[in-house]
């Protein structure tokens, strides 16, 4: 690597860390990109230079989360055990337990998915396919293991599943709710959409 593309990687990255600490603390919509080149030790200039706008910042910052979300669910998802319900509250369980390490900064990404003004390149809450991906290939788990439905419409259980997650935040966001209350209220929003995708029983076929 070049001397100036170190250089210009360094930056990116002190940007990064600052960002992410000032979204955390202040929240998003109060960190100014002043306050973040000023953390950084850079200047605005330079963030701009790297970054197109504060939530091209933020969704950098969430990207480098998820990576290492996706890294740690990879390595827990053989292990995972139980009917689908139970392994779909295991999965958000863990994604409970790795996003309340930064509450904020979270409540930030999924507020970014209503912001109308966001360009192609920004990637909100739902925008990331990851998630989507994880819950689908559960569920297809499920259909060929037998307990989902192999008629039922994958993608409308996952658009549910990923709606109820991120409602359950509110509770973050009003009650400072930690990772085990929002776990437990997931947990009951799974069972109640796991009655609309299990196998008909011969009585009601």
């Amino acid at each position: 690597m070049s001397v100036r593309k170190s250089q210009k990687e360094a930056t990116r990255q002190r940007v990064l860390d600052a960002a992410r600490e000032l979204f955390e603390v202040k929240g998003f919509d109060a960190t100014t990109v002043r306050e973040i080149a000023s953390m950084a030790g850079v200047s605005v200039g330079s963030v701009f230079t790297t970054f197109s706008s504060k939530n091209d910042i933020l969704s950098q910052v969430m990207a480098d989360r998820l990576d290492a979300l996706y890294a740690e669910l990879d390595r827990l998802a053989p292990h995972l055990r139980g009917s689908t319900p139970d392994r779909l509250r295991s999965i958000f369980a863990i994604h409970y337990a790795f996003e309340t390490r930064r509450t904020r900064l979270f409540l930030a990404h999924i507020a970014a998915a209503y912001n109308w003004t966001l360009g192609p390149s920004s990637r909100p809450y739902g925008r990331n396919q990851r998630l989507r991906l994880v819950i689908r290939d559960c569920l297809a788990d499920g259909v060929a293991r037998g307990d989902v439905d192999p008629g039922a419409d994958l993608e409308v259980v996952v658009d549910a599943l990923v709606a109820c997650y991120a409602w359950t935040y509110r509770l973050a966001a009003w009650e400072d709710a930690d990772a085990d209350t929002m776990s437990k209220v997931m947990d009951r929003h799974i069972g109640l959409i796991a009655a609309g995708f299990r196998p008909p029983t011969p009585a009601n076929q």
